[in-house]
């Protein structure tokens, strides 16, 4: 192992070059469809001036038109929740298997550095990362300028290697690599090749994301983005027709209205049949992906299903073409609600609290395990193709609209066979084991990995608070704490 490397980032750690796209959602998650629109009318010119051998000045006129004017803060929220996601998506794993072999690891790139300080420290599990500095105004917005340029970079990080030589850098020559190649003792271009005796195994590979935010689902390529213009209009009205008709048709009748109108509902396992009068009814416990889990299982089961909520928007609550039964997050009197929802008939619970993106399930509320024994586990799991129907930061009223905004909205439905009695508090287990169990088996189900992560956690990370309805700031020691246990599911 080596003593220390200076790897660039675009082209060398990222696969791709072109660092285009990722101002292209800092542009539409920051700002709005407005500039993301101009960014793109202006590609081609900054393709041009990158074929000119004016790169830099290309660039520059990315970050002026991306965040000129957008307050500092929410292009740090929205580098942190949203382009994270997208950067590890992007990960060279040959030179990943380089960088991470050193122990002191230093990132160079000319994307400003609060875009990309969060996804190299956390996931690159880089020292420091060395990039250019947005401007910013006395009142905390973007000026658009990058100060002292992209010539202050190499300074920077000759400042970091006064007293060593680094061992290898890994870069671009020409490019990015030219900023910090006369310091290292070894220079390497991609592409790398990395021993085949390496046993993949043997390999630490970065920390994945679990929470992202944001709506697009795609990474904004200029071909993309166009697609997803395009594309726009005919979706808003493909989904207002679909949120109508479905609200307007029988029950029994919507999964063959989902077919007509391109959408996929795959139904697996055996449900229970509907309860009977005089005995409680079955407490469907599922994974939760969109708000539309409970809805996608009514159509499933062909009856309308109440579910209980915490923070769905009133908007949401007004669509809902199933009961609503809003809960406080006081134990007491929530438990109480559940019991008298069981003595009616059935209920969909969905105890991790808040929706997860990535193959992950977050720690299961135990509330649900301690009131009844007819427990039956629901794996849910869904596919976009272009827009994401979750938001931590945004607007969550649309929730539902950018979802049936997609071309082919896919859900799967997988039926677990209800628990048995042995399996519940009933046989004298606790709330907390049958709470795990039962996330366990769901994880499985799903071929998803089980983590203690809360809704808390995700809403620290993701947006700045603790996800309650009156939306109380975390502080940033609250953050920092979510993050380090985010960090050590994975030690």
């Amino acid at each position: 192992m080596g003593s220390s490397v200076v790897a660039e980032l675009e082209g060398t750690l990222l696969k791709d070059p072109s660092i285009f796209s990722y101002f292209m959602l800092v542009a539409f998650e920051a700002s709005g469809l407005l500039r993301f629109v101009v960014l793109l009318l202006l590609w081609p010119l900054i393709r041009m001036l990158e074929v000119c051998g004016r790169g830099d000045d290309g660039i520059k006129l990315t970050i002026f038109i991306a965040t000129a004017g957008v307050p500092f803060s929410d292009v740090e929220r929205v580098s942190n929740a949203v382009l994270t996601k997208f950067l590890y998506d992007d990960i060279e794993m040959e030179a990943w298997r380089f960088f991470s072999s050193y122990k002191r690891r230093v990132v160079v790139t000319k994307m400003p550095r609060v875009m990309v300080e969060r996804f190299v420290k956390e996931h690159l599990s880089a020292d420091c990362v060395v990039g250019s500095e947005l401007g910013v105004n006395r009142f905390g917005f973007v000026t658009g300028f990058v100060e002292d340029g992209f010539s202050s970079i190499s300074g920077k990080t000759s400042d970091l290697f006064r007293d060593e030589e680094p061992s290898l850098g890994l870069g671009r020559s020409g490019y990015g690599g030219s900023l910090f190649f006369e310091l290292c003792k070894e220079q390497r271009n991609p592409p790398f090749e990395v021993q085949s005796s390496v046993n993949d195994d043997q390999i630490v590979k970065p920390l994945p994301v679990i929470f992202h935010d944001g709506r697009l689902v795609k990474r904004p390529t200029p071909a993309m983005a166009l697609l997803i213009l395009l594309w726009l209009p005919i979706g808003v009205l493909l989904a207002v027709a679909r949120i109508i008709i479905g609200l307007l048709i029988p029950m029994n009748t919507i999964p063959i209205f989902v077919q007509l109108m391109g959408g996929k509902l795959i139904v697996k396992g055996t449900p229970p049949p509907p309860c009977t009068a005089g005995k409680p009814g079955f407490l469907f416990v599922c994974t939760h992906r969109t708000l539309l889990d409970p809805v996608v299982l009514s159509c499933v089961l062909q009856r309308r299903i109440p579910t209980v909520t915490y923070s769905l928007s009133r908007v949401s609550e007004i669509l809902a073409p199933i009961p609503t039964i809003r809960l406080t997050r006081v134990k007491e009197l929530d438990a109480e609600t559940i019991r008298k929802e069981l003595e009616k008939g059935d209920l969909v619970v969905c105890p991790e609290g808040t929706t997860c993106r990535e193959p992950f399930l977050l720690r299961f509320s135990a509330l649900f395990a301690q009131l009844t024994d007819r427990i039956v586990p629901v794996a849910v799991n869904n596919r976009a193709g272009f827009f994401h129907g979750t938001t931590a930061r945004g607007w969550k009223a649309l929730d539902a609209i950018f979802f049936f905004m997609n071309p082919h909205p896919a859900y799967e439905v997988t039926f677990l066979n209800q628990l048995p009695l042995e399996a519940t508090c009933s046989s004298g287990k606790s709330p907390y084991e049958v709470a795990n169990y039962v996330q366990k088996i769901l994880a499985g189900t799903l071929g998803f990995e089980c983590t203690n992560l809360t809704r808390k956690d995700k809403y620290r990370i993701l947006a700045g608070n603790d996800g309650a309805v009156d939306r109380k700031s975390c502080t940033g020691k609250e953050m920092a704490t979510a993050i380090k246990k985010m960090i050590g599911c994975f030690r």
